[in-house]
C-alpha cells in the first residue's frame, strides 16, 4: 500500500501533501489512527478518499455504505468534473479559511466542505436523470449535515462554505466559481412558481452569514452581500450591499471580495 501510495505521489502532489499531513496526524494523535487509515491513508487518490467519506457519513438503514460508495466511484469516474471541482473546493478553502491549516482538515472534519462534495454527486445523477437518487442524496445530506442543497441547482468550482450550518439553496439557483459564503445563507425563491425562481450569484460574490437572496435575480460578480441583508433585487458587479431590503452602500472594496473574505463596511 505504501508503495502505491508513493506511485500515485509522484503525479499528485495535492494527494500526496493529504497523505504525509494524515500520516503526521497519527503520529501525533495515535487515537486518531483508525479514522485517518480509514478516510485517507488506505486509499490511492482522493475521488476514492471522498468515495469512501460520502458514503461512510451518508450511509442509513436505508442505503447502505457499499451502494453509496459505488455510486460515488461511478460519478468520479464519469465525469472528472466532479474531481476537478472537489480539488478547487479544497484549496478554496485552504486559502480562504483562517481556520484551516491543512488540506486534510476539510475532508475529514470540515461540514462544508463534505456538503458540497455529496451535493456533486446528487447533482451529477440529477442530470442522468436519476432524480429519485439524486433526492435522496439531498435528503441525507440535509440530515447528517444541515445543509439543504437542491440537486437542481448549478454550482461552480471553488466553493467556499464556512461553518456551513443552515444553507438553504434552491433548485433553480445558479452560483458562480470562486464564490464564498458563511453560514446561514438563503438563495430562495419568493413564491409559488415552478419555472426558474431563484437567485444567480456571479463569479467571486461574498454572502455574508444570515443573508437572504430571494427571486429570480441576479449578483454580479465580486460583489459583497452583508451579513443579515435580504437581497430582492438586482445587484451590479463589484458593489457591496447591505439591510433589509438590501441597498448599494459601496464598492466591493477590492477585485476578489470571495478571496479576502473581508466583511467590513468601512475601512
Amino acid at each position: 500500500m505504501a508503495e502505491t501510495r508513493s506511485k500515485i505521489s509522484e503525479i499528485d502532489p495535492t494527494w500526496q501533501r493529504i497523505t504525509a499531513e494524515a500520516e503526521a496526524a497519527v503520529r501525533e494523535e495515535p487515537l486518531m489512527g483508525g479514522l485517518v487509515h480509514a478516510c485517507v491513508l488506505h486509499h490511492k487518490s482522493i475521488e476514492r478518499a471522498l468515495s469512501y467519506r460520502f458514503a461512510a457519513k451518508l450511509a442509513s438503514n436505508e442505503m447502505s455504505m457499499v451502494v453509496l460508495r459505488e455510486i460515488a466511484d461511478e460519478g468520479f469516474a464519469e465525469d472528472p468534473d466532479l474531481i476537478a471541482s472537489a480539488r478547487a473546493d479544497l484549496m478554496a478553502i485552504f486559502e480562504r479559511d483562517p481556520a484551516c491549516h491543512r488540506l486534510l482538515q476539510p475532508i475529514l472534519y470540515f461540514k462544508g466542505y463534505q456538503a458540497v462534495q455529496a451535493y456533486r454527486i446528487g447533482n451529477w445523477l440529477w442530470r442522468q436523470g436519476r432524480k429519485d437518487l439524486a433526492y435522496f442524496i439531498q435528503m441525507r445530506t440535509s440530515e447528517i449535515f444541515g445543509i439543504d442543497i437542491h440537486p437542481g441547482a448549478r454550482i461552480g468550482k471553488g466553493i467556499m462554505i464556512d461553518h456551513a450550518h443552515s444553507i438553504v439553496i434552491g433548485e433553480t439557483a445558479v452560483v458562480g466559481d470562486n464564490v464564498s459564503m458563511l453560514h446561514s445563507v438563503t438563495l430562495g425563491g419568493t413564491g409559488k412558481e415552478e419555472e426558474d425562481r431563484h437567485p444567480k450569484i456571479g463569479d467571486g460574490v461574498l454572502i455574508g452569514a444570515g443573508a437572504k437572496v430571494l427571486g429570480n435575480i441576479t449578483v454580479g460578480h465580486c460583489s459583497r452581500i452583508a451579513a443579515g441583508s435580504v437581497v430582492l433585487e438586482d445587484i451590479p458587479p463589484c458593489k457591496t450591499v447591505a439591510g433589509v431590503p438590501a441597498k448599494i452602500v459601496g464598492e466591493a472594496g477590492c477585485d476578489q471580495p470571495a478571496v479576502s473574505m473581508d466583511q467590513l463596511l468601512e475601512h
